[in-house]
Order: structure tokens, then C-alpha cells, then sequence
């Protein structure tokens, strides 16, 4: 589980590009909201605060769920079948972020029936006037459908409880926070930077090579 903690951060964080083509509409639109008291970094990591805390309450349900399985199936073929799939994913969306392939967005849309739910209430939140709205539209964003988002709660799935699943979600998302953090303060900047080829390769690259470390480790194990 350690290594999954570890690996599920690194992948939070090397996803960055993924993450600011898919939630750079919702940080600017978020930042060009109407100026208030509060400062405006404090409002931005107050949104994540909630959107990480919407993946640490999806990874301690499936991770139940999970368990649940477990214990009624006895046997521990399911976990590996999780286990496999998640990393499965995870070496897909390394595919996707080197333009090899278009899996990721297919999977992606399996959510959009919960998230076209959600996203009016998360409207009718703005525009933000104080911490707890904020933490509240942060929670609603943390649905928004992510391939990144599914494969890590494939993880959680296959961690077998609910403290081990809410572990590994709350390991991804603080792996995604620098990312998103810096794109509140240098938008266009990050943005055009993720696009430059050899970053998406090279983070490409490094998430297929953590799925196959994931594997290599869990086989010899």
C-alpha cells in the first residue's frame, strides 16, 4: 500500500496536463469571479481543499465496497482483477497524454450522465462570497468525469477497506494540487506548456513506467 500511496501521488502530479485541460475551464471561470474580501489563492486552494476531499470520500466508499467483496466472495482474485485493470488504465492514459491513443476520453464519458446533474447545483453556488460556499463548489467539481480520476479509483477499489481507499484518493489528489494550484496564478502559461510535445511524452512516459513498476512490484510480491 505504500508504494501505491507513493505511485498514485506521483501520478496525481504528472498528470498535470490532463488535469488543466479538463478543469482549466472551471479554474478560470472561477478566478474571474467578481473580486471579494477573501484573497484570491486562499479561495483557489479552498476549492481544492474541497475537490480533494470529494476524491478522499469516493476512494473510503469504493474502498468499502471493495472490502465488502472481499470478504463475501473470499477470495482474493477480484483484487487482483481490480488491481490490474487500474494499472491497465493508468498505462492508458500514459498512451493518451503521448497522443497514442483515445481510450481515456471514451472512458471519460461514461460520468458525463452524473456530472450534467451536478453541474447546475455547482452553478447555483456562484459567485462564490465565502470559505464554506467555496469548499462546497470545490466538493461538487471533485465529480467532474477524469480517466485520471477512474483509474486511481480503481485503486482504491482494489486497496480492500475503506481507510486503505480513502488513503490512496487522498494521495492522487494531493498529487494533483500543485498543478492546479499554479494554474489559478499562471493560467495561459501552464496551459500553453503542458501542450509542448516532449512534456506530454515525457509525462507520458513516466506514468506508463510507474503502471509497470505497480506491476512488476505486485508480481513479485
Amino acid at each position: 500500500m505504500d508504494y501505491t500511496f507513493a505511485a498514485l501521488l506521483l501520478v496525481g502530479f504528472l498528470g498535470g496536463g490532463h488535469c488543466v485541460g479538463m478543469c482549466g475551464g472551471i479554474v478560470t471561470a472561477l478566478s474571474l469571479q467578481p473580486r471579494t474580501r477573501m484573497p484570491p489563492f486562499g479561495l483557489l486552494l479552498t476549492y481544492n481543499l474541497g475537490r480533494i476531499g470529494s476524491y478522499t470520500l469516493i476512494g473510503g466508499l469504493v474502498g468499502a465496497v471493495g472490502g465488502l467483496g472481499l470478504a463475501t466472495l473470499q477470495t482474493g482474485a477480484l483484487q487482483q482483477g481490480l488491481y490490474l485493470l487500474a494499472n491497465g488504465l493508468l498505462i492508458a492514459m500514459g498512451l493518451y497524454l503521448m497522443g497514442l491513443s483515445r481510450l481515456v476520453s471514451h472512458i471519460e464519458r461514461l460520468g458525463k450522465p452524473l456530472w450534467q446533474r451536478i453541474q447546475p447545483l455547482m452553478q447555483t453556488l456562484l459567485p462564490v462570497r465565502s470559505l464554506p460556499q467555496a469548499l462546497l463548489v470545490g466538493a461538487l467539481w471533485g465529480w467532474l468525469p477524469c480517466g485520471l480520476v477512474y483509474s486511481a479509483t480503481l485503486s482504491a477499489l482494489a486497496a480492500g477497506s475503506a481507510l486503505g481507499g480513502a488513503g490512496v484518493m487522498l494521495a492522487f489528489g494531493l498529487g494533483t494540487l500543485p498543478n492546479l494550484l499554479a494554474m489559478g496564478a499562471f493560467a495561459e502559461t501552464l496551459r500553453h506548456w503542458t501542450q509542448k510535445p516532449w512534456v506530454r511524452q515525457i509525462a507520458g512516459l513516466s506514468i506508463i513506467s510507474l503502471a509497470v513498476g505497480r506491476l512488476v512490484a505486485w508480481g513479485l510480491h
